[in-house]
């Protein structure tokens, strides 16, 4: 016979982390679930995690990501979920180019993450030497190679098209996303379809050319006034839904209890320990290594495994006439391949790309630039101060954009220390390790950019899963199902 005590209690689950991943998990849990009370810590004196915007010279621009996948729906569903479903915005025409001998050139149309599937655009381009178009089309030819279970990236890529490819065409773009060098990458992680369709094909520009889906509408979304609105979106609706969202409570340890967990915090006096029937660990792999060390020593042990990368964003305004012809050069930035050596390895004109963005800072007579430093292969530039940085990024800028002697009006560093987590060879057989010690575990589920991408999107699925076995084992009376 069940205690009326127990009975009519309402289960209660803690999320640790208030960045994308945790709110969207307490999100899931509210729209499965009306009887769950849910908490949401985190350590910082924010949440967002990596989501920010921040005004600059009264105009408000992100300081982590500025945009989201638009051919998967996660995000774009949770953005509308959450009331800004009239504020998705899209990319403007313009195309980014790339620095080839100090020089920009547009970047080929017909890539996957570098490889190509359009090769007469790709010579037209004038991106690679004549030497190096002559060198892929030996791809046909050539014997298969070995692949196995996981592949680098870079290195399947430069046996099969040459190394120039891999430095012109895929590094650019690898560092674009992870921060990291393309060798060190792995091919599961970074295109599964492709390397899935590599198996068959022994010609990658073959898997390519099958794997290649041509885009119904826009690839990449943005949110009208910032991505950093999202989370704050979803502050709101939590709050508004029970949900309590707590700050500055950094998360000391967790202790199992014949029901549920204990959570307790650093500092003990301001926030005494917290009852949970249910914990879902949404931070850092380094901080959810540590949490998880007394109770899954297996997935703890990967966890802490998982190497990460620091980046830094330098945004800058520029007054329009104190631009050559008023302007920044044309399309929607550039990228640099790593034989260039240069110090900013991309940079966005935000102003060119987003609408938006032209539109509030050109009310202001300036025009808005954000250049990204910082990858797995080059710690070193991030040591300097925010001075520096901010320097170094507007010289590196105005040579590569041949600027003259315009200077910036205001610039702002925002420092991302260890954002982005490494994916090398093995890596998914390394979550997945992870998951099955986790999933053997009862009352607790894991997610963030960790697992399965760093990419929003990616990061609001790996939440929804993480919130659904929350959801599906947690019974009314906070009991765990098997």
């Amino acid at each position: 016979m069940s205690n009326p005590e127990t009975s009519a209690r309402r289960p209660r689950v803690v999320v640790v982390g208030a960045g994308i991943s945790g709110l969207s998990a307490a999100w899931r849990i509210t729209r499965r679930r009306h009887d769950i009370d849910v908490l949401v810590v985190d350590g910082s004196d924010r949440i967002g995690g990596l989501l920010r915007v921040t005004d600059l010279e009264g105009i408000p621009l992100d300081e982590g990501a500025e945009s989201m996948l638009a051919t998967r729906p996660e995000a774009v569903r949770l953005a509308h979920d959450v009331g800004l479903g009239d504020s998705i915005v899209h990319p403007t025409a313009a195309r980014p180019r790339v620095v080839i001998d100090g020089e920009l050139k547009e970047f080929p149309v017909g890539l996957m993450m570098g490889v190509p599937t359009e090769l007469k655009a790709l010579a037209a381009s004038g991106v690679l030497s004549p030497e190096a178009l002559a060198r892929i089309p030996l791809d046909y030819v050539l014997p298969r190679s070995s692949i196995g279970e996981d592949v680098s990236f870079g290195g399947y890529i430069a046996q099969r098209l040459g190394s120039d490819v891999v430095d012109r065409l895929v590094a650019p773009l690898i560092m674009g996303v992870y921060a990291d060098d393309p060798y060190d990458v792995s091919m599961l992680s970074a295109m599964p379809a492709l390397l899935s369709a590599a198996r068959t094909d022994a010609s990658i520009l073959s898997a390519a050319n099958k794997t290649k889906k041509t885009p119904t509408g826009p690839v990449f979304a943005g949110i009208d006034g910032g991505i950093g609105r999202l989370p704050q979106a979803l502050d709101e609706g939590l709050t508004a839904a029970g949900v309590s969202i707590r700050t500055d409570a950094m998360v000391k340890g967790l202790r199992r209890t014949p029901t549920g967990w204990e959570v307790d915090f650093v500092d003990a006096e301001r926030y005494p320990s917290e009852s949970a029937d249910a914990v879902i660990v949404a931070v850092p792999a380094p901080a959810a290594a540590r949490l998880l060390r007394g109770y899954v020593p297996l997935a703890a042990d990967h966890l802490g495994r998982i190497e990460t990368v620091s980046v830094a964003v330098v945004t800058m305004l520029y007054r329009s006439a104190d631009l050559p012809a008023g302007d920044l050069p044309g399309g929607s930035g550039y990228l640099v391949p790593p034989s260039e050596g240069r110090p900013v390895k991309a940079a966005t004109f935000s102003s060119h790309k987003w609408a938006w963005v032209d539109r509030e800072a050109a009310k202001r007579g300036l025009i808005a630039v954000r250049a990204s430093l910082g990858h797995a292969r080059d710690v070193e530039v991030l040591q300097r101060s925010d001075e520096e940085l901010a320097d170094l990024a507007a010289s590196d800028l105005g040579f590569v954009a041949r600027l003259g002697r315009a200077a910036p009006i205001a610039s702002r560093v925002s420092r991302w220390g260890g954002a982005l987590p490494r994916y090398p060879v093995g890596f998914r057989e390394r979550v997945s390790t992870i998951d099955s010690a986790v999933k053997s575990v009862p009352r607790v589920a894991i997610c963030g950019s960790a697992y399965e991408g760093v990419g929003i999107a990616s990061c609001v699925a790996r939440a929804t899963t993480a919130a659904d076995r929350i959801c599906e084992h947690l019974t009314s009376n906070g009991q765990w199902s098997s």
